[in-house]
C-alpha cells in the first residue's frame, strides 16, 4: 500500500503561472483557472498568480476565464513527473462592457471575487463594495452604496453618512486616493449622492487607520474609485425613468417655485439696487410641473497600441437624470411641557437633477511605468417648495397661518487628477498623484413668506420679526490642491519579500470663500392690511407696491453681505514597515507627522469690523496593524491608532447661518479632539465568492465636538467641545454565502447579511463650555448618545442569478435595510431629545440581459413605504414633531450596446 501511494505521488506535477491583462499588463485578480475534465481548479491571487498541485502527469488543457474577458484554453500543457510547468497567460478584453448586467471596466477590481481576494490577502483591513454588488442591490449613488456596508448608515433626508455611529466631522472622502473638497458650507465632506454609480468601479471604506491616511480620522475614510477601460472598443446608451408614487399622485398639481432651472444650471446674482426698489426677477408664485422624470446615459471606451510596449486607453461617460418627490406629514415644535410653539401640517414638493461627466485616459508606457488622468464634472441641483399650515406662536394667535419656504441650491464639482506608478527596480516602487479640485455652491434667491388667515377675509402678510418675510442668497467657492508622493522598498527576496518599507509626503491646501446676504421685507400697516392670494404673491411683491409704501426692504448691513474665508494647509510625512514576523504573522507599524494650520477671518453682523483667528496643531500619529493567518481561509486582525478631529471653517467663524429652519453661529474657541482607536477582526473565506467576518471595535475621544443650542435670545445653535470624553464600542457581523448552485453553476441563489450593534456615550459638561467659550448651554441631560448614531444596523439581501448560453441572463434581488432609533439633536431647557425612530426598507431589483447588446432593468424601491417619525422625548410623554412617508419608487431602464 505504501509503495502504491509513493508511486502515485511521483506521477504528479505542478502547474503554476501568472495572469495579466493583455492590453495593460496589469495582473488580474480572481480569474478562474481549471484543468478541463478534472476537479483541479483555483483562482488567481492578489498578485495574479495561481498554483495547481497534484496534477497527473501527461497532456492537459487549461481553461482560464474572467468577467469581461474572452475565455481562453491553453492546449497541450505537458505535466512532467515531479516538475513544475510555468505559464504566462494574458487575457484579451471581450469588447463587452456589460457582463451579467454588471459594468466591469476595471475588470480586475470591480467584481465580488476580485474584491474578496484583495481583502483576504491584504495586510491592512479593507472593506469594499464593487460595481457587481452595486448593480445587484440597486444602489444609485455612492451614498446608498456605503449605507449597504456593515456599520454604516445614511442620514435620512440629508447627505451625511455615519460610520460606526460617527458622523460627518469624523469621516473623510477621497477620489482615487486623493482628497475631495466639500460642496456644502455646513459640512466637512462632499455629498456622496453626487457620485452616481455610472462613474464608480468600487467604493472602499477604511475603518482602521494607517499612516498613509490623513490624520483627521475618526469613523472612517471613504475612497471612491472611478471606472476606466482597456478593451478594443465599446459604446453604450441607456435610458430610464424612476416614478415616485407620491409625486405622480399629484400630477397636474405638483407645485414648484419657478426660481430654479429644470436642467439644474443657474446663475448667482444680486439685483441692482436691492434696497431702493423691488428689482427681484424671480416669481414667488408656484407653478405646476408634470412629475415624470427621465434619465439618459452614454458611455464609450477605446484602446490603442503605442509603439512596441505602450498602450493608450480612453474611457468617458456622460449622463443626466432628474427626479420628483412629494411628502406630507406634521412638522411641530413644542416646549418641555408640551405647549405648542409651532404646530403645522407640512407638504413638500421636491425636484432634483444630476449631470455627470467622467473622462479617463491611461497611458501604459511599458509594464514598469504607467500614467493616468481623471476628469470628473458633476452638476447637481435640489429644488423644494415647503408649505407649513397651522399654528405659529406670536404670529397666528387665535387663528391659523401659512409659512412657505421655496429654495433652490446648485452644486458644481470639478475634479482633475494626474497619477503615476513606476517600478524603478525589483526593489523600489514609486507612485504619485496630484489633484486640483473646485467646488462652486450657490443658493440664489431663497424665498420665505409667512401669512395669517383672517376669518371672512382670507390671508394677510404676518410679521412678528423683520426677517419673517425675506429673500436669501448664499454662495461658496472652494479650491483644493493635493499632492501624494509614496515610495516603497522591498526587504529580502524580491519575488517574495519578507518586508516592505514605505515612506511618503502628502500635502493638502484648501481655500474657501463664503458669503450670504438676506433682504428682509418690513411691511407697513397698509401692507399688512392687504388680503393676498398665497398662490399669487407677485400681486403684492412688485415695484408698484414698493413705491406705494406697502413694504420696505432692508439688509443686516445694507447691501453688504456677511462673509468669511478660510485657508487650511496640511503637510505630512510618514514612514511604515510591513514585515512578516513569522510565516503567518504580518505586522504593519507606522508613524505620521502633520503640520496643520487653519486660518479663518470674517465680517458678520456681530463683527462688522471683522475678525480672525488661527489654529495650529502638530500631531504625531502612531498606528499598528497585525494580521495572523489562522489557515488558508481564515485571518485574525488587530488594529490600534491615534488620530484627531479638526473643527471646520464655518464652525470657528462667528457667522450666523439661517437655513430657513434653524439658526447657527460659529465658535472661535473651538479646538480639535484626539481619538484613540482599537479594532479586532476575524474573517473567513469559505470560497472565492464567500465571506464570514466578525469585528469588535472601540473608540475613545477626548474633548469631543458637538452641536447644541446655546442659551441666547435667538436660541441659536453652535459647536462646542461638549465634554471631556466620548466613547464608542460595538461589534459587526458580515456574511456572503452561495446557498444553492445547479446546472453547471448557471443557476445560483446567494445571500448577504451584515449586522452592527454599537453603543455611543458622551458626557455633557456645562462648566467646561462656560470656561472655554463665551457661550452658556442648558442641556436637559448630562450624558447622551452621539447624534445620528443608531444602536442597531441591519442589511440583508437574497439574489437569484440565471445565465443562458446565448449571452443572456437575469438577476433578481430582494434587499432589506433597517436602522434603530437615533438622536437627531440634544434636548435643552428641560426639553427632551429629538429622536428619529427606527425604520426598515425593502427593495426589489431585476436586471436582465436579453442578449449581448440589450439589457432591461426594473427596480422597485421602498416597497414597504414606512413612516419616518421624529419625536421629542419629554418627561411627560413623547410628542411627534416630524412625520412623513416617501412613497414607493418604480424604475424601468433599457441599455443598448452598439
Amino acid at each position: 500500500m505504501l509503495c502504491s501511494a509513493v508511486n502515485a505521488h511521483a506521477q504528479q506535477g505542478i502547474v503554476k503561472g501568472k495572469i495579466k491583462d493583455a492590453a495593460t499588463d496589469e495582473v488580474i485578480i480572481g480569474a478562474s483557472v481549471a484543468i478541463v475534465g478534472s476537479t483541479h481548479g483555483t483562482i488567481s491571487g492578489d498578485d495574479g498568480t495561481f498554483l495547481l498541485t497534484a496534477i497527473p502527469v501527461g497532456q492537459h488543457v487549461l481553461q482560464v476565464s474572467y468577467v469581461g474577458y474572452s475565455t481562453i484554453r491553453v492546449d497541450d500543457i505537458i505535466v512532467k513527473e515531479g516538475a513544475e510547468t510555468i505559464l504566462d497567460i494574458k487575457l484579451e478584453a471581450s469588447g463587452e462592457l456589460m457582463d451579467e448586467v454588471v459594468v466591469t471596466t476595471t475588470r480586475k477590481r470591480g467584481t465580488d471575487i476580485a474584491l474578496l481576494a484583495e481583502q483576504k490577502k491584504a495586510s491592512l483591513v479593507i472593506q469594499r463594495i464593487g460595481a457587481q454588488e452595486l448593480s445587484r442591490i440597486g444602489a444609485s449613488d455612492a451614498a446608498n452604496a456605503v449605507a449597504k456596508m456593515s456599520g454604516i448608515s445614511k442620514e435620512e433626508g440629508g447627505t451625511q453618512v455615519y460610520i460606526r455611529g460617527m458622523g460627518d466631522r469624523y469621516n473623510a472622502t477621497s477620489f482615487n486616493g486623493l482628497p475631495l473638497p466639500s460642496n456644502d458650507p455646513k459640512l466637512k465632506n462632499i455629498a456622496l449622492d453626487l457620485f452616481s454609480t455610472d462613474v464608480i468601479e468600487f467604493v472602499a471604506v477604511d475603518k482602521l487607520y494607517n499612516s498613509k491616511m490623513f490624520g483627521d480620522f475618526g469613523g472612517g475614510n471613504i475612497d471612491i474609485y472611478s471606472k476606466d477601460y482597456s478593451g478594443n472598443g465599446i459604446l453604450e446608451v441607456s435610458v430610464s425613468s424612476t416614478l415616485n408614487t407620491n409625486a405622480i399622485s399629484h400630477a397636474g398639481a405638483f407645485a414648484q417655485l419657478p426660481n430654479g432651472d429644470r436642467w439644474g444650471f443657474s446663475q448667482y446674482s444680486i439685483p441692482e439696487n436691492p434696497l431702493g426698489g423691488f428689482n427681484f426677477t424671480n416669481s414667488a408664485n408656484p407653478v405646476s410641473r408634470n412629475p415624470y422624470p427621465a434619465n439618459v446615459r452614454v458611455l464609450g471606451g477605446k484602446s490603442f497600441n503605442v509603439g512596441g510596449t505602450g498602450r493608450l486607453n480612453f474611457f468617458g461617460t456622460a449622463s443626466f437624470g432628474n427626479g420628483f418627490e412629494y411628502r406630507e406629514g406634521v412638522n411641530n415644535d413644542v416646549s418641555a411641557q408640551g405647549a405648542r410653539i409651532r404646530w403645522s401640517d407640512q407638504t413638500r414638493f421636491g425636484y432634483k437633477t444630476n449631470t455627470t461627466g467622467l473622462f479617463n485616459a491611461k497611458y501604459l508606457i511599458n509594464p514598469m511605468h504607467k500614467l493616468s488622468y481623471n476628469f470628473l464634472f458633476v452638476n447637481s441641483s435640489d429644488q423644494w417648495n415647503d408649505n407649513y399650515n397651522g399654528y405659529f406662536r406670536d404670529i397666528t394667535e387665535g387663528t391659523t397661518g401659512l409659512r412657505r419656504l421655496g429654495s433652490y441650491a446648485q452644486n458644481r464639482v470639478f475634479v482633475n487628477q494626474l497619477l503615476g506608478t513606476h517600478q524603478l527596480s525589483n526593489r523600489i516602487d514609486v507612485d504619485w498623484g496630484v489633484s486640483a479640485n473646485r467646488v462652486a455652491y450657490i443658493m440664489p434667491d431663497r424665498i420665505e413668506n409667512v401669512l395669517r388667515y383672517v376669518d371672512g377675509e382670507g390671508y394677510r402678510i404676518a410679521e412678528f420679526a423683520d426677517s419673517d418675510n425675506n429673500r436669501f442668497n448664499q454662495r461658496l467657492d472652494e479650491n483644493e490642491y493635493a499632492v501624494n508622493l509614496n515610495g516603497s522598498y522591498k526587504i529580502g527576496n524580491t519575488e517574495a519579500p519578507r518586508g516592505i518599507i514605505r515612506l511618503g509626503y502628502q500635502g493638502r491646501l484648501k481655500k474657501r470663500e463664503f458669503e450670504s446676504i438676506q433682504f428682509n421685507f418690513e411691511h407697513t400697516s397698509q401692507g399688512r392690511a392687504v388680503v393676498v392670494d398665497p398662490n399669487n404673491l407677485d400681486a403684492l411683491y412688485n415695484q408698484n407696491s414698493f413705491a406705494s409704501g406697502y413694504f420696505n426692504i432692508t439688509g443686516f448691513a445694507g447691501e453688504s453681505p456677511q462673509l468669511y474665508s478660510g485657508d487650511q494647509q496640511i503637510h505630512a510625512g510618514y514612514v511604515s514597515l510591513e514585515y512578516d514576523l513569522t510565516d503567518r504573522l504580518t505586522s504593519v507599524v507606522g508613524v505620521r507627522y502633520e503640520n496643520i494650520r487653519q486660518y479663518v477671518d470674517w465680517v458678520t453682523q456681530f463683527f462688522p469690523d471683522g475678525g480672525k483667528n488661527t489654529l495650529t496643531k502638530n500631531p504625531i500619529l502612531p498606528s499598528l496593524n497585525l494580521k495572523y493567518e489562522l489557515n488558508e481561509k481564515q485571518n485574525l486582525r488587530l488594529g490600534a491608532s491615534k488620530t484627531y478631529t479638526l473643527p471646520q471653517f464655518k464652525e470657528r467663524a462667528p457667522f450666523v447661518f439661517d437655513d430657513g429652519t434653524v439658526s447657527e453661529q460659529g465658535n472661535p474657541f473651538l479646538y480639535p479632539s484626539d481619538n484613540y482607536n482599537l479594532d479586532l477582526k476575524w474573517e473567513m473565506f469559505p470560497s472565492s465568492s464567500e465571506l464570514i467576518s466578525l469585528a469588535a471595535f472601540g473608540k475613545y475621544i477626548q474633548n469631543p465636538i458637538n452641536e447644541i443650542s446655546i442659551a441666547a435670545t435667538a436660541n441659536d445653535i453652535s459647536w462646542v467641545n461638549i465634554g471631556d470624553v466620548g466613547t464608542v464600542i460595538g461589534v459587526e457581523l458580515e456574511a456572503k454565502k452561495d446557498l444553492v448552485k445547479w446546472n453547471s453553476d448557471r443557476n445560483l441563489f446567494s445571500a448577504g447579511l451584515n449586522v452592527a450593534y454599537m453603543k455611543t456615550d458622551q458626557d455633557i459638561n456645562t462648566d467646561k463650555v462656560r470656561q472655554e467659550t463665551r457661550f452658556d448651554i442648558r442641556p436637559t441631560h448630562d450624558r447622551s448618545n452621539f447624534t445620528g448614531a443608531s444602536d442597531l444596523l441591519v442589511n440583508a439581501d437574497l439574489t437569484y442569478t440565471k445565465r443562458w448560453r446565448n449571452d443572456g441572463n437575469i438577476m433578481a434581488t430582494v434587499a432589506y435595510s433597517y436602522f434603530s432609533d437615533k438622536i437627531y439633536s440634544l434636548g435643552i431647557e428641560q426639553k427632551g431629545n429629538l429622536v428619529d425612530r427606527g425604520v426598515g426598507t425593502l427593495d426589489f431589483i431585476i436586471r436582465s440581459k436579453i442578449n449581448r447588446r440589450i439589457g432591461v432593468d426594473l427596480l422597485l424601491r421602498n416597497i414597504l413605504d414606512p413612516e419616518y417619525r421624529r419625536t421629542q422625548e419629554n418627561a411627560n410623554g413623547h410628542v411627534p414633531v416630524l412625520t412623513y412617508k416617501k412613497g414607493q419608487f418604480f424604475s424601468l431602464g433599457v441599455n443598448y450596446q452598439l
